[in-house]
């Protein structure tokens, strides 16, 4: 843990008075007096407990510890002053964008109001959004091109050199047109699905494994009129011009839902449920604008899962 007695000034001093061999020297470029050079460098011995400079004739030398602590200390301004610029970038629109990946759950019912939350904050960055398969955005997100996924959890033997942030769970749903023949309860869902075109999510898909399991347990082996698709705007267009069946996670089509759009076919499909949240790799250190960007995606869920 570090120690809270050591502050910026005391790495500064120390990394200058090394530099130049000079209390000196030091105290001009830094712009300070030579007494509070020399009392700040014994503050940063104080809290180390050895000596980091001593007399060499009438200039002084730097020590055995002190070249052990230097080797620390000038990494750390280095870092500091490169997230300083990071953020100076950031703000001024000079840096890289922050590129997220989100499954077309999150795309439809969290990132825009995340986003919007986000633009209040005035930070500057620019943002990319990118949407597509979980398998492809977590290869996208390991190699380095994407900086944070938004969506379902990955299998355990998927999620090696990453972290995840639980938001919320989610389930699949069945959602057909307005006034589908399956709508009436009249007949069995189960019994009929096969008498219509159903929509269904690729192979690739995170979804597919929980939506097989499904069919399965309801005693469907297979669907004779199959079309996979992970396209959103595709499937809200083909399903509301016909009776296909799309089986698609409830957030892509909550709002369709809440708008009389498209509905729901009565069927319990809880057992689909799956948690849903933040992939980033272990070793990455969000920026600032990053970490605005993460809070305003919380926020956005938790509204989101007030609603519903």
């Amino acid at each position: 843990m570090i120690d809270a007695r050591i502050k910026f000034r005391h790495l500064q001093t120390f990394v200058e008075v090394a530099r130049q061999k000079s209390v000196v020297k030091a105290a001009d470029l830094l712009n300070v007096t030579q007494p509070a050079v020399t009392k700040t460098i014994r503050e940063l011995e104080e809290v180390l407990g050895v000596s980091v400079f001593e007399r060499d004739g009438r200039g002084i030398k730097i020590t055995r510890y002190g070249e052990v602590f230097l080797r620390h200390a000038g990494a750390a301004l280095t870092a500091l002053r490169q997230g300083l610029d990071s953020v100076s970038q950031e703000r001024s629109g000079d840096g890289p964008p922050i590129r997220i990946g989100a499954l077309p759950t999150v795309s439809t019912r969290i990132m825009p109001r995340a986003m919007a939350l986000f633009l209040e904050e005035k930070t500057g960055a620019r943002i990319k959004i990118v949407t597509g398969e979980n398998a492809v955005l977590l290869e996208q997100l390991r190699v380095g091109d994407l900086d944070l996924v938004v969506g379902r959890l990955a299998a355990p033997d998927r999620m090696t050199g990453f972290s995840f942030e639980h938001l919320y769970s989610e389930q699949v749903v069945f959602a057909v047109r307005a006034g589908h023949p399956l709508l009436s309860g009249k007949q069995s869902v189960f019994a009929h699905l096969g008498d219509y075109p159903v929509l269904m999510p690729t192979r690739a898909s995170i979804i597919r494994p929980f939506v097989e399991r499904y069919l399965i347990a309801n005693g469907i082996a297979g669907l004779p009129n199959q079309i996979e698709t992970v396209s959103d705007s595709f499937g809200r267009a083909f399903v509301r011009s016909s009776d296909a069946i799309w089986i698609i996670s409830n957030g892509v089509v909550a709002t369709d839902i809440e708008d009389g759009l498209l509905a729901a076919l009565p069927i319990d499909t809880s057992e689909t449920k799956g948690p849903v949240g933040l992939t980033m790799r272990t070793d990455a250190i969000p920026s600032l604008p990053l970490s605005i960007l993460m809070q305003t995606i919380r926020e956005a869920a938790g509204a989101a899962m007030a609603k519903s």
